[in-house]
């Protein structure tokens, strides 16, 4: 394996590189950091030559001081390590980077796996859910412990569960994760005013994306995840979707060996 760190321009990125043939980046959800693929690395490694990365403000990278563009930080990344071509699979506002992505660098993506992510500018319906709020409250009063309990059970929990009802080792691993993207302050600093947004949003040239598409969500997570899944199907001509049972927004790390041989399923079968 390569480690080592990035400059994006505003900020280092810390990644990680292993194995051989084509290339598959692995970008991880907005509440964690690019160890939620650890049940996916040996699997893929014996297959491509696979990069993760902790975006900016998560993990290893360097924290943020304004907003940031997900999508240039990528685009920055590959061009340091001299990939032209790959394929991208992201997760939750991960799937949103590379649908940005390859819908504004189209030539350097060979295929693209959306797990539970939304594309910019969907419109979402019915109340928002109750964590929301929630959280935003305890960010008001400091209470960082809260706001991390609160993103676990709103992503890793998910809306039909209570937290007894997922695996204990899935929880630890993902409060972990997700507590030094607290301490950081990512999202209120840099991820609810994303810098440059795509321009027309994603959500109205689903249509112009034309490399062949993996969808996978879990069938226990937020029924608007699963509305937007629907929508990238429907409207993504070489899209195929997977609903992964009783599992909600990262069903890679419930279901690893159910995940895995999804996407190499489908890798194999480009």
């Amino acid at each position: 394996m390569t480690t080592g760190y990035a400059d994006s321009g505003d900020g280092k990125l810390y990644y990680e590189i292993e194995g051989k043939g084509e290339v598959l980046v692995l970008i991880h959800a907005g509440f964690v950091d690019s160890g939620m693929w650890e049940e996916q690395w040996e699997s893929f490694t014996r297959n491509y030559r696979v990069l993760r990365f902790d975006m900016r403000g998560f993990g290893k990278s360097d924290p943020v001081t304004g907003p940031v563009s997900h999508r240039h930080d990528l685009y920055h990344l590959l061009q340091g390590l001299g990939i032209k071509h790959a394929h991208l699979l992201g997760c939750s506002m991960g799937g949103e980077t590379v649908i940005d992505f390859t819908l504004e660098h189209p030539e350097m993506v060979l295929s693209l796996t959306v797990v539970s992510g939304i594309p910019g500018s969907f419109e979402m319906t019915g109340e928002p859910p109750s964590e929301i709020l929630e959280m935003l409250q305890a960010l008001e009063k400091g209470d960082l412990d809260l706001v991390s309990d609160l993103q676990i059970r709103l992503w890793v929990d998910g809306t039909f569960r209570q937290p007894e009802q997922v695996s204990p080792s899935v929880r630890k691993h993902a409060a972990e994760m997700n507590r030094v993207a607290v301490k950081n302050g990512t999202w209120a600093i840099a991820d609810a005013s994303p810098l440059n947004p795509l321009s027309p949003p994603a959500a109205g040239r689903l249509d112009e994306i034309k490399v062949p598409v993996l969808i996978i969500v879990g069938s226990l997570d937020n029924p608007e995840i699963l509305r937007a899944a629907d929508l990238l199907e429907n409207k993504i001509e070489n899209a195929k979707k997977v609903i992964m049972p009783d599992c909600a927004h990262v069903p890679n790390m419930e279901k690893p060996e159910e995940f895995n041989r999804n996407v190499l399923n489908f890798l194999r079968n480009l």
